[in-house]
């Protein structure tokens, strides 16, 4: 029985009356009958005006919302009913009608509580569907920033069978709106990008709802966001506290939003979209949006996941190895802006991981380069590039594993064929882009063994190229004072800024133990060909070290190395003329340059002097170099003593200084050809021999037995008590001739020697000492003897030993058998 009231008091109704007095109610036009219905529907009904252009009835929909938090169980049927009559609405065109419903749906989602809110959320979410699927642009607006508020408010409990397939899909064909009314457009393009971050903050913190990295969304997302971006002519950046007000800004802090919540597992379902966009759309040539993009990426992305972009735009790039070289280019070029923000974030083996990759890059266009082309050329520049940010962004020790690591995959210099030489061009080139980045404090730490033999070898390659490269690489690892750029010119005038300072200790150490290897490449490099480069750069090398190196016990390798460069000028007849001339001009420029730098007066005296007579008598053997563009001279006057370096005076200028200058006036000079690295033929320090620190141990490395000098040294700050015990310790040099004099003669003899000689001197001669044996086993078996019969009865005990001496006497103890001669050797 249901209850009815009109103007009456409450009447029972019948149950057969039940559907007519439903249809009296639904249908009646009078309001009559709208009594009969429930109280949520005619709250409903009571905030809806009269006219529609009064809006919404505020004092009645107070009354709902009050209903509403007294009674939650009815807020479903609410959220029902006012979705069937926005229904209604949307169908009979009555739009305005539709914005009160709507708005009323909003009150009431602000006001519900969060463990509430499920009643009422599938009603909510029909109604933002129903707007949205409409044509009316207003409406699609509205519903979108019905949904913005609805997906930042916090739900205690998911819901797990809510869906946003529709949304997403209808947000992302809303970001691309092409209406022709310029504003209506925009504000459609803002509505959807909106709808995308609402549906982002929705899902993206909440593993139980729908998974919005999945690949059908992000497909859908991303092109959407980065289509609106495209419209901008540049990337902004994007203020966290102020409201976007075009699209290609809100569509760029969406993207923003968007990386920077993407987990390690999710970072790649962005990427992906994002590369596809820009290959689709053809947006790698020119460059800069993408750049912007990437950019974007790297900013906002968690700073431990930064690798994860480089490490796919790499695979992007192999997979793009048929393209076009500009397309390629491009990429290396974007690869390159972004790889510095990773450096920071890379590691151990990511860092050689990455350095590892491009060098493979660079191997393969040179592989598959059948031609030099200025595209393939600018792709392998590019690279080279990727490669220096990526090293400059690391500490120093990195930057020396780095270029170990390249200088380990540098093809040998014995190989000159054309592939391996342009490999060897381009892997050098990295090379140096990385040592460019490097700040060198100690030469031991920049010149590993390990590094420094293979970059010598190098630098005798047949390649002029190879050779300019090897030595540019030399200057920018010696350099520590800018100096580099002043000693581009050979000049035997006096260079006014040039910066010096005293060597350290670990530097004299350094040129003790490989100056003359460095020094013996560059004399071999500039005496293969008269090139300008090859010159000019070689003279730089032999400057810095001069410079960064020379004094008072260093001075006599970098005098060697002059009077070595005269002599090859002199003495090799395969020299053009003005090779010759070159080759004088680098050697006087030099030793004035060694005798400014350590302030030696005399040796300044003495170069000054040659300097006077070259210019008197031999101009064309000084400063500057003759290229092919001069003409040589018609004799050169290199017999006259008085235009040449003399070693003896050189040394007695060190004498007149106070200074040793035994290797000076006895030495042999350095010699060309010289391939043995680990011969340290002009070295006077062995790291296996001991070293006298005391007094000065600078000799001549052929004559080993030669006096040592008379100027005191200061001890090292390594020398100590413990350190001395060792050296002494260590066997003489006597005493290592004789042991290798008896090895050589056991050598010999078992070489020459009969074979019967030798088993006869190796058969064991142990008859003392069988002798000696057989006494001690005999004592303790008569002791052993005495002591059993100790133990034994009187009368049973003579038997017992009658018959134990009886079996002894027939079996012979094991230790008295000898071995027989089958074992003798």
């Amino acid at each position: 029985m249901s209850m009815i009231r009109c103007c009456f008091e409450p009447v029972e109704m019948p149950e057969f009356l039940d559907s007519f007095v439903k249809k009296c109610t639904e249908g009646c036009c009078c309001g009559c009958c709208s009594a009969l219905r429930p109280r949520y529907k005619r709250l409903v009904d009571n905030i809806f005006p009269v006219n529609p252009e009064d809006g919404l009835v505020k004092s009645n929909m107070e009354k709902l919302t009050f209903y509403s938090l007294r009674s939650p169980e009815k807020l479903d049927r609410i959220g029902e009913y006012l979705y069937q009559r926005a229904s209604k609405d949307i169908n009979r065109k009555r739009y305005k009608f539709v914005e009160i419903a709507m708005e009323a749906m909003d009150l009431l989602l602000m006001a519900c509580h969060a463990q509430i809110l499920n009643l009422f959320v599938e009603s909510f979410l029909r109604m933002v569907q129903k707007l949205m699927e409409d044509v009316n642009p207003t409406l699609q607006i509205m519903a979108t920033n019905s949904f913005v508020r609805f997906a930042n408010i916090e739900e205690d409990t998911p819901s797990y069978h809510r869906r946003y397939d529709f949304f997403i899909s209808k947000f992302s064909s809303m970001c691309y709106g092409n209406n022709d009314d310029l504003e209506l457009r925009d504000s459609i393009r803002m509505a959807g990008i909106k709808g995308l971050q609402g549906v982002i903050r929705k899902t993206v913190s909440d593993d139980l709802v729908e998974n919005i990295w999945e690949k059908q969304h992000m497909e859908k997302i991303v092109p959407s966001l980065l289509y609106n971006m495209q419209s901008s002519s540049g990337s902004k950046i994007v203020d966290q506290e102020a409201t976007p007000s075009t699209p290609p800004v809100l569509a760029e802090a969406v993207l923003r939003e968007l990386v920077s919540r993407a987990s390690f597992g999710h970072i790649r379902a962005v990427l992906k979209p994002l590369l596809m966009h820009l290959d689709n759309h053809k947006l790698w040539v020119p460059n800069r949006f993408a750049i912007d993009t990437f950019r974007i990426v790297m900013i906002s992305i968690q700073p431990q996941y930064s690798y994860t972009v480089v490490e796919t735009l790499m695979s992007h790039l192999d997979q793009n190895l048929a393209s076009s070289p500009k397309t390629r280019t491009s990429l290396a070029v974007v690869l390159s802006k972004i790889i510095a923000i990773a450096a920071g974030e890379s590691v151990g083996p990511s860092a050689l991981d990455i350095i590892n990759n491009l060098l493979t890059h660079l191997k393969t266009s040179v592989s598959t380069q059948h031609e030099s082309t200025p595209e393939e050329t600018q792709y392998q520049e590019a690279l080279i590039n990727a490669l220096g940010e990526f090293a400059n962004h690391h500490p120093d020790y990195q930057k020396i594993e780095i270029m170990l690591f390249i200088m380990n995959t540098v093809p040998d210099p014995s190989k000159k064929n054309k592939g391996d030489q342009l490999l060897q061009n381009i892997l050098l080139k990295s090379l140096l882009k990385v040592g460019t980045q490097y700040r060198t404090v100690s030469f031991e730490k920049a010149f590993p063994v390990s590094f420094l033999q293979p970059l010598l070898k190098m630098a005798r390659a047949s390649s002029v190229a190879i050779r300019v490269i090897v030595m540019q690489i030399f200057q920018q690892l010696l350099d520590r004072h800018q100096n580099q750029h002043l000693l581009n010119m050979i000049s035997v005038t006096n260079y006014p800024t040039l910066t010096v300072e005293q060597a350290s200790r670990s530097d004299i150490l350094f040129t003790h133990k490989h100056g003359s290897n460095i020094l013996q490449a560059i004399l071999d490099g500039m005496s293969q060909e008269n090139h300008m480069e090859v010159l000019k750069s070689s003279y730089n090398t032999a400057g810095l070290m001069v410079v960064e190196m020379a004094c008072s016990e260093t001075v006599q390798e970098f005098l060697l190395f002059v009077l070595s460069v005269q002599q090859v000028a002199v003495a090799e007849v395969e020299l053009s003329p003005k090779h010759r001339c070159n080759l004088h001009s680098i050697a006087i420029s030099i030793l004035i340059l060694i005798g400014r730098c350590t302030g030696i007066g005399p040796l300044v005296e003495y170069a000054e002097k040659v300097i006077q007579s070259r210019t008197e008598d031999a101009p064309y053997l000084l400063p500057p170099l003759l290229d092919n563009e001069k003409p040589a001279p018609s004799t050169l006057n290199t017999n006259q003593p008085h235009l040449m370096i003399d070693k003896l005076a050189v040394a007695e200028c060190l004498q007149q200084a106070g200074l040793e200058h035994n290797r000076v006036q006895t030495g042999t000079p350095y010699s060309l050809n010289q391939t043995d690295m680990s011969a340290h033929r002009h070295s006077w320090v062995d790291t296996s021999a001991p070293r006298n620190s005391i007094v000065d141990a600078n000799y001549d490395a052929e004559s080993v037995s030669s006096s040592p000098g008379v100027q005191k040294r200061s001890l090292p700050v390594d020398f100590n008590f413990e350190s001395m015990k060792r050296v002494l310790a260590e066997p003489t040099e006597a005493n290592k001739r004789e042991a290798r004099e008896k090895q050589a003669a056991i050598g010999r003899t078992f070489r020459e020697t009969a074979f019967e000689d030798l088993v006869r001197r190796t058969e064991p001669q142990h008859d003392v000492l069988q002798n000696k044996l057989n006494e001690i086993f005999n004592s303790l078996s008569a002791e052993r003897q005495i002591n059993c019969g100790n133990q034994l009865m009187t009368a049973a005990g003579a038997t017992v030993v009658d018959g134990a001496n009886s079996k002894m006497n027939q079996q012979r103890p094991i230790y008295e058998n000898n071995f027989p001669e089958l074992f003798f050797y």
